[in-house]
């Protein structure tokens, strides 16, 4: 196994002016030097695209593989997708246009890997706001928990990703995903340190009841599809918290 394996980092963004630079730029930042980077525009109509662009000398400079395509898809897991297909590295991390990683991320993700040979890894997380700042812990739990899941710190390894795909059908893919992963018996490691920053307010935190007893169903959903038991107390517990921090 390559000391170094190469890590393919992606982020999908549309009209993320306002963040997609703090998030270039702590990709760039890395002090892991064999990792190649894709932007995935959805046609930003803002200038997303142009500030990106801004970044590919220095990306150049330090021998960095740095690829922007901007265009029509069906939604952010179609763009995911895309994304997986365009890099080639032996793991994989997905980073959204409105958080960013830690600067030794890479680094620890390559040392974790050569450790412990995982399939799929996530670790801790910060979540933040203009309100507040908090770490969320990861674990591996018997029955899969997504508070103790953190998608921004989540690094998947090529063979992974030639097996299951996101199915874009909902903003939970990614759950659809994991369940469907822990399901055919791949390696799934957690390391207990803090990779990455999330920003509070996304698609998947709308503030009203109302939003949150939508999602409340649909992850009962996929859960059930996925032949998991014993979700719905956790679901409902998992979307109080994002009402109440939101």
């Amino acid at each position: 196994m390559d000391a170094k394996p190469k890590i393919s980092i992606i982020t999908v963004s549309c009209n993320s002016a306002a963040t997609i630079a703090e998030t270039i730029e702590h990709v760039l930042a890395q002090t892991y030097d064999n990792f190649d980077y894709t932007i995935v525009d959805g046609l930003s109509t803002d200038d997303t695209v142009g500030i990106a662009e801004r970044y590919s000398e220095k990306f150049g400079e330090r021998g960095i593989g740095f690829k922007i395509v901007s265009e029509k898809d069906n939604g952010i897991y179609d763009a995911m997708n895309k994304g997986i297909a365009l890099t080639d590295g032996e793991i994989v991390g997905i980073i959204n246009s409105d958080d960013y990683y830690n600067d030794d991320a890479l680094e620890k993700v390559a040392k974790f890997y050569a450790e412990v040979q995982f399939d799929i890894m996530y670790a801790d997380l910060r979540i933040f706001n203009e309100k507040r700042d908090f770490i969320k812990r990861s674990a591996i739990d018997k029955k899969f928990k997504t508070r103790h899941w953190n998608h921004p710190t989540t690094f998947v390894t090529r063979k992974v990703y030639r097996e299951i795909v996101y199915a874009n059908e909902s903003i939970y893919d990614d759950l659809n995903f994991m369940l469907a992963a822990r399901a055919r018996g791949y390696k799934i490691c957690v390391l207990h340190e803090v990779l990455a920053n999330f920003r509070l307010g996304g698609v998947s935190n709308k503030k009203t009841w109302k939003d949150c007893r939508a999602r409340i169903k649909l992850r009962n959903r996929i859960y059930k599809a996925n032949g998991c038991k014993g979700y719905r107390l956790e679901n409902f517990l998992t979307e109080f918290a994002k009402f109440i921090l939101s």
